[in-house]
């Protein structure tokens, strides 16, 4: 089976730059690929966070004026991955989350930023910046990357195969139309078939009109997209290219994510003994400040706090949580108002009320370990990976039934589907009050110790890894090859 070369384009990935799932995917997802005969490059902005941690970079392409300044293309590698890296200190050389100043608000010049992270993946993929590594396919992750498929197009030059994944719809890149002689895109670009949106410049959307095929990460999330109020705006443009979008379930780094090696916990365990995670409840327990009590229904919640992943009605749930004895245990960061209702709780209800404003790996890791359920209440989902990693640890999931939340889960009180054992709790529509019931039910199964037990060996026995998803990465890279041979 012949190689495929791959440039896969993105602004974050694990373990160097993380502020989501996006960098665990394409952290992942390249090693994975190396089992499909698909030699990966990843190419990502040089924040001092990567250019401190890659090993052995290499110059292999200078240029300036780039974007406004002085740029060069490095090569390094860094626990498995090969990487390009856009050296551009004018435009990425500032420490912290990489699309917000310290005031939290997005740096004024993003557009740019990543119109030259796009610009820099277009001269890759025509052979002009490193002609060692001219690729088949150019895979662009997200709005960051989305006008990659557009520099290439309108290069007028040998064009590589293009893939644009769609990662969140919520976030599209949109910028004033002045900007496209700033982007360095030509005049041509700017129609309805190309890079305009609603009168502006839209990265997001011009991958999704200019790429040759697009995927997101869930076949339910392919579907909800193609609906105007999924679609958020580009609904319509993805009917008409219904016959070029994939839904492609996201796995996780079961190497990373494995409860009987993980060093991040208090006790290794597997799905037969799992007598053991109960030293990691205690262990959570304690370090949030919670009571340590064994049959509490201890409730994990791991997420950026938004709107979005519906942490206002699992807020609005304290009553029932508190009344009937659970426990929460949450990790995460956001919406400063969510935030405070969250700080103000767990202060007025410290021993059933545990909760850490920011990220910490290892307590993540513990929450997945010590919790009994994971609570994932999102409005919209794409994929979501907390309850993938959360079925891989024996804590029973609790989702609304969203996108790949719906596509991962079993329900308890659905019929087995295909003869899978059931695996969770689900509810629609996505209400405070369909959510209390959720969390009814899955407290009154958790008192059947034997029944509980059995809903984790069925979560901890399914396939969370890449292994499938990488291979329908790579039959749809060699389709889009095959594409560009005939063509």
């Amino acid at each position: 089976m012949k190689t495929i070369r791959v440039l896969s384009v993105a602004s974050e990935i694990y373990p160097l730059i993380k502020t989501g799932g996006l960098a665990d995917v394409v952290g992942a997802l390249p090693i994975a690929l190396k089992a499909e005969q698909v030699d990966t490059r990843t190419l990502v902005p040089g924040y001092p966070a990567v250019l401190n941690s890659v090993r052995k970079t290499a110059p292999v392409f200078e240029c300036a004026p780039f974007f406004g300044g002085k740029a060069r293309l490095l090569a390094g590698t860094h626990e498995g991955l090969d990487l390009f890296v856009l050296d551009a200190p004018h435009l990425f050389a500032r420490s912290g989350n990489p699309y917000l100043s310290p005031e939290g608000i997005d740096w004024p010049d993003n557009g740019t930023r990543f119109a030259a992270l796009s610009r820099m993946a277009a001269e890759i993929g025509v052979g002009v910046a490193v002609s060692t590594f001219v690729p088949d396919v150019v895979h662009a992750h997200d709005w960051q990357a989305g006008l990659a498929p557009a520099y290439l197009r309108y290069s007028h030059r040998r064009m590589p195969g293009t893939i644009m994944t769609v990662h969140n719809m919520g976030y599209q890149g949109k910028f004033p139309p002045e900007m496209l002689s700033e982007f360095d895109l030509p005049a041509e670009a700017f129609t309805v078939e190309g890079v305009e949106y609603y009168g502006g410049i839209g990265f997001l959307k011009a991958g999704l009109r200019l790429a040759d095929r697009i995927t997101t990460v869930s076949p339910t999330y392919a579907k909800e997209i193609q609906t105007d109020e999924g679609g958020m705006g580009l609904g319509g443009l993805l009917r008409e290219r219904a016959g070029d979008l994939r839904g492609i379930l996201n796995g996780i780094d079961t190497s990373v994510w494995n409860p009987s090696t993980d060093l991040r916990i208090a006790k290794r365990y597997d799905a037969d003994c799992l007598q053991n995670r109960m030293a990691n409840k205690a262990a959570l327990q304690q370090r949030l400040g919670l009571e340590v009590a064994p049959n509490a229904f201890l409730l994990g919640v791991i997420s950026r706090m938004s709107w979005q992943k519906g942490l206002d009605l699992l807020f609005d749930n304290f009553p029932t949580i508190l009344r009937e004895g659970m426990q929460l245990a949450l990790l995460g960061t956001g919406d400063t108002d969510l935030q405070a209702m969250y700080r103000a709780a767990a202060q007025a209800n410290p021993r059933q009320i545990g909760v850490l404003i920011g990220y910490d790996e290892d307590l993540a890791h513990l929450i997945q370990a010590g919790a009994d359920a994971l609570i994932v209440p999102s409005r919209f989902e794409p994929c979501g990976l907390t309850q993938l990693c959360a079925l891989r640890y024996g804590a029973v999931p609790i989702v609304s039934r969203v996108g790949g939340l719906e596509d991962t889960v079993v329900d308890m009180d659905a019929p087995a589907i295909a003869g899978e054992s059931k695996t969770g709790f689900k509810f629609a529509p996505v209400t405070t009050q369909n959510l209390a019931s959720a969390l009814q039910r899955a407290h009154a199964e958790f008192r059947d110790k034997a029944a509980w037990c059995r809903i984790q060996q069925s979560g901890m026995s399914r396939d969370v890894s890449w292994r499938d998803r990488a291979a329908r990465y790579a039959d749809l890279y060699r389709e889009i090859v095959s594409l560009h041979s005939i063509n």
